[in-house]
């Protein structure tokens, strides 16, 4: 008999290795996409190059302020969305370790007691059943299906690898840019505060001018006006800033509190725009390749889905000892043995396997033009980050003119006031403006180095 079963499991054991070199489905293989004209560069100034890209630069060499570079290391450790990020990889990584598992057998051991109590007339009386024993399962991987699902559960994993540096990219950027807005926030405190000094000495002045009939009480009215409205600019930055302290607190995720910083003249990103080729955003966006990964991923259920269809061979064994008293176990006659082989087709389903393959193709098509769209958007965060780091670079030099200007037109008028050749009227109006041009110019500087990060954050950078 044990011969016989020795032949059995040859037989089996070699029928199914042949049977596994089958292989049903398709081999991924990255979508013929063109990505040449992705973003758009045309009257755009970009340093030349071919394949070096601003991406490829860690944000320790973009960001070279000390006191921001401190605080992105604490917001990467301390973020709340980085620990679940860093949660859901484990969890995926624990499902590729069983999917490594289903390539295995499984097996079970176990002890059971069983009595059958008999009709009397049959003279058996009560039965007692004992039994040990240990028994093996082995599913032949005949059409790939399990080394799909392996690829499909391998997929899912570097699916959040890629999240948890979608979530690294977006944190940089956002310190970064709430760090330079609160900095130009403290400059244009600055000049609010400056301001409201040189309406106090305008007040003076008028108060004077007043006094010896040159000017009337309107004068003195509008002068004061003036005061009021930079008193009241002034709150509003303030309440601003402290309202960006209070986020800039939550992405490090900590309670609101003041913080430090340095100043919006110490910030200067030094590094050359570099943009690489468009065809680099495949490996550079993070999101863009967890969109990719998501591709393969359908792409593998769909090749178990189609699998399903086929026959499944299944190989189990089993040994252990029986017997009607315990003693009986350690004789020759309370061993038993079995092997079998068995082949499972699917013939009537009630249309679940078509179902399944269906809704597993549709998924893959999704994820196809999800793929697709996940690239156009990056093209397109390319291009606008683009024009608004071009824009703001040409806004800061008109704009250091039109100060330039203003300021001398208020020196002009302050004197010809004095000398009785001006308007109230004309002082006030180019205090104001130069008050509002200092603010704007500010603003633009902040919208320039945001840019830039805007740009380094579309082009796949912050996750290195």
């Amino acid at each position: 008999m044990n011969k016989r079963i020795n032949i059995s499991i040859i037989i089996l054991l070699i029928g199914t290795l042949t049977l596994s070199s089958c292989f049903i489905g398709r081999k991924y293989e990255r979508p013929n996409m063109s990505v040449d004209n992705l973003y758009r560069t045309d009257k755009i100034k970009i340093t030349e190059t071919d394949t070096s890209s601003l991406a490829q630069v860690s944000w320790r060499e973009l960001l070279t302020d000390t006191v921001l570079q401190n605080y992105i290391e604490h917001g990467l450790e301390n973020n709340l969305d980085i620990r679940i990020a860093i949660e859901s990889i484990k969890a995926a990584d624990a499902y590729v370790e069983q999917s490594k598992a289903a390539f295995g057998p499984t097996a079970n051991a176990s002890l059971t007691y069983g009595l059958a109590h008999n009709p009397k007339y049959t003279g058996l009386g009560n039965v007692n059943q004992f039994q040990l024993g240990a028994d093996l399962s082995w599913e032949a991987d005949i059409w790939g299906k399990i080394r799909n699902q392996k690829d499909a559960t391998e997929a899912a994993y570097l699916q959040t690898v890629e999240a948890h540096n979608v979530v690294k990219t977006k944190l940089v950027a956002g310190l970064a840019t709430l760090y330079y807005q609160i900095v130009s926030l403290d400059e244009q405190v600055k000049i609010a505060e400056q301001s409201i000094l040189t309406r106090d000495s305008s007040l003076q002045t008028t108060k004077a001018l007043m006094q010896s009939g040159q000017v009337t009480a309107v004068a003195i009215q509008q002068t004061m006006a003036q005061v009021y409205d930079a008193q009241n600019i002034l709150l509003n930055l303030k309440n601003q800033r402290r309202i960006l302290e209070n986020a800039f607190c939550l992405l490090l995720s900590e309670p609101a509190h003041p913080i430090n910083r340095s100043t919006i003249d110490d910030q200067a990103i030094e590094t050359p725009l570099l943009l690489g080729v468009p065809a680099q955003l495949l490996s550079n966006r993070p999101d863009v390749r967890q969109a990719e990964y998501s591709l393969r991923q359908t792409l593998s259920l769909t090749n178990v889905a189609q699998a399903n269809f086929y026959p499944s061979l299944v190989l189990t064994a089993g040994t252990g000892f029986q017997g009607v008293n315990i003693k009986d176990w350690l004789t020759p006659g309370g061993i038993f043995a079995q092997v079998a082989g068995g082949v499972l087709q699917p013939i009537i389903s009630r249309r679940q396997l078509k179902t399944a393959l269906e809704v597993a193709q549709t998924k893959e098509e999704q994820a196809l033009i999800r793929y697709q769209q996940a690239l156009l958007v990056a093209g397109n965060d390319v291009s606008n980050a683009l024009f608004e780091y071009q824009t703001q670079t040409e806004a800061i030099g008109l704009q250091v003119k039109q100060y330039q200007a203003l300021q001398t037109a208020v020196n002009y008028s302050q004197q010809l006031l004095v000398n009785g050749l001006a308007n109230y009227l004309e002082v006030l109006t180019a205090q104001q403006n130069v008050l509002t041009t200092e603010l704007n110019l500010t603003n633009t500087r902040y919208k320039r180095l945001a840019s830039m990060i805007q740009l380094y954050q579309a082009l796949g950078g912050g996750w290195r």
